[in-house]
């Protein structure tokens, strides 16, 4: 049974509480009467599942994006950054972060030419870099790859900061950084203000998935959790159209993510992965939007 099946049997149980009265302490109408804490955290589609032949352009994207109501957009690369931001600014969106890989080791560049004039456009914006680590001279996960890569986060760092940007790791699997776990080591060695990690639900159930660490997991990432990222979701899988699919779908419970993040008072956005997901864009767009608003319904 799926999170958002789930969900509808708690919805459900609270309309019938609601009306005939409970004494349950554990049912979800009782003790303080107040309005429960909603999860107000903006919540936007990174561009990974907003693309097909009928939304190619900037501006079917972000029109597609405002109606089924995204908060913005998750970009990919440094290209063609004014043109989207012009059409995010006519729809009163953001541009919440720009996806950028870093190649390390040898005959590897470290990141895209075009990535300082990118930052120079974001300025003042509050869109996050996000940076992939690849090093071809380590092994996944290696800590002697630290140095190297420290050197190249803290250049582009340096830049983000000029612009009044945060950089954000980006744990991805079979990338040199491909754990969580990874990313906090180095930004606890880099000790910036402007530097955090990553969470994104894909990846750490491709590489760990052990749902009885999630919660610490969280809590040590916590004070330097920038960006969010979750999608519908089977457990127990390695296979990527199971582990990514629209929100209504999958077995992993985000309603409990949600849930936990509300208690550690993150405040930052939660981006919905949409890579690879076949069918149409904006109806994957809609359904996971809907199963979004259901998870808000809920006392977070």
């Amino acid at each position: 049974m799926d999170w958002l099946w789930n969900n509808v049997i708690k919805i459900l149980t609270l309309v019938f509480c609601l009306g005939v009265g409970c004494q349950n302490t554990t049912c979800p109408c009782s003790g303080n009467k107040t309005s429960p804490e909603r999860f107000d955290n903006a919540f936007y589609a990174m561009d990974t599942g907003t693309k097909d032949e009928n939304h190619r352009t900037a501006n079917t994207q972000v029109t597609m994006l405002k109606e089924l109501g995204y908060d913005g957009i998750g970009y990919s690369g440094v290209k063609d950054i004014p043109e989207m931001l012009a059409e995010l600014d006519k729809n009163d969106l953001k541009m919440f972060n720009i996806y950028v890989r870093v190649e390390l080791g040898k005959e590897k560049g470290k990141y895209p030419a075009g990535l300082p004039a990118a930052i120079k456009q974001l300025a003042g914006r509050d869109t996050m870099i996000w940076l992939a680590i690849y090093n071809t001279n380590y092994e996944v996960s290696c800590p002697q790859g630290d140095a190297a890569a420290i050197e190249v986060i803290s250049e582009i760092a340096d830049m983000a900061q000029a612009s009044g940007l945060k950089v954000a790791l980006y744990p991805h699997w079979r990338a040199w950084m491909e754990r969580v776990e990874d990313a906090l080591r180095i930004a606890r060695k880099m000790k910036r203000e402007n530097v955090g990690v990553t969470f994104n639900l894909c990846h750490w159930l491709r590489v760990d998935g052990d749902m009885t660490k999630l919660r610490g997991l969280l809590e040590t990432s916590r004070p330097y959790l920038l960006q969010v990222t979750i999608n519908g979701a089977d457990t127990n899988t390695t296979e990527w159209d199971k582990l990514i699919q629209t929100l209504d779908k999958g077995d992993f419970d985000n309603y409990q993510l949600l849930k936990i993040l509300k208690g550690l008072g993150y405040p930052g956005p939660i981006g919905l992965q949409g890579y690879g997901i076949k069918g149409d864009v904006y109806d994957n767009l809609k359904r996971s939007m809907q199963a979004w608003r259901m998870s808000l319904s809920m006392s977070i």
